[in-house]
């Protein structure tokens, strides 16, 4: 039988926790639910993690990558960037309609961790990651329009970041896709007016 790395073992944990959490909520995810989801004796929980707050923040980490990834690989040079913004937003609607029960995780997740002090540190990082994700995904994007954004670029990540956190849980109460992509279509024309042509 081949070797399974710690890293793997990592991994495997980590998609077994999505997938407890998305179907029971997080006070039902213990380790022992979540090592028996990935066909694990329960000591490589503990070999694999030091603590369920790294295992959250892996689980963050994760959800918040597949959505900073699908933003940026739908963008494309020689495209407007209101085009682009808005292709780039769709893509990410398009996990969120895919993958309700992932999205409304990182809310629960959100709420929990505020709510113990030992995890605490689990939310600042989380929204300190879509930040980061924001930030990165407005500088390609413009790039790629050859396009220079006209007001701080942090500025500009929070109220993207912000926006997409609300959208995105408001559709998860209302399930409305129509009005949710239209928020975003308005946004990506908003946001594009914030950015001019660059001079080289």
């Amino acid at each position: 039988m081949a070797r399974v790395s710690a890293d793997e073992r990592r991994q495997d944990l980590v998609a077994a926790a999505i997938r407890v959490l998305a179907r029971d909520g997080v006070a039902k995810a213990s380790t022992r639910a979540i090592v028996a989801e990935a066909a694990m004796p329960l000591g490589f929980f503990h070999y694999c993690f030091r603590s369920k707050q790294e295992l959250f923040m892996q689980v963050i980490g994760t959800i918040n990558e597949r959505n900073r990834r699908a933003a940026i690989d739908a963008v494309r040079p020689h495209r407007s960037l209101p085009d682009t913004l808005r292709e780039s937003l769709r893509a990410y609607w398009r996990l969120v309609e895919e993958n309700p029960g992932e999205h409304q995780i990182t809310y629960e997740l959100t709420q929990y961790a505020l709510r113990d002090p030992e995890l605490a540190e689990v939310a600042r990082k989380q929204y300190e990651g879509y930040l980061e994700a924001a930030i990165d995904f407005l500088e390609v994007a413009a790039a790629a329009a050859r396009m220079e954004w006209t007001v701080p670029l942090r500025v500009l990540a929070r109220s993207l970041r912000n926006m997409l956190d609300g959208v995105t849980l408001a559709w998860i109460v209302d399930r409305d896709n129509g009005e949710a992509t239209a928020v975003l279509d308005h946004f990506a024309v908003q946001l594009a007016a914030s950015a001019r042509r660059t001079t080289d």
